[in-house]
């Protein structure tokens, strides 16, 4: 009896984190996050860098 309790809530922890998995890739590709990650993807080429800015101080 309590293996079957373990079995159960192991199968419904698998499925919980699939169902999780499943919505965040849904969100991440859902078309009203694209532009916001669009942006995200191309930080580490914009001109300005805080980083050296705060080392050099202001210009």
């Amino acid at each position: 009896m309590e293996g079957d309790i373990v079995t159960f809530l192991r199968s419904l922890f698998t499925v919980l984190v699939v169902v999780c998995f499943v919505a965040v890739w849904v969100w991440a590709w859902s078309d009203r996050r694209k532009e916001a990650f669009r942006e995200a993807a191309h930080l580490p080429f914009s001109e300005e860098d805080p980083a050296a800015q705060r080392k050099e101080g202001p210009r």
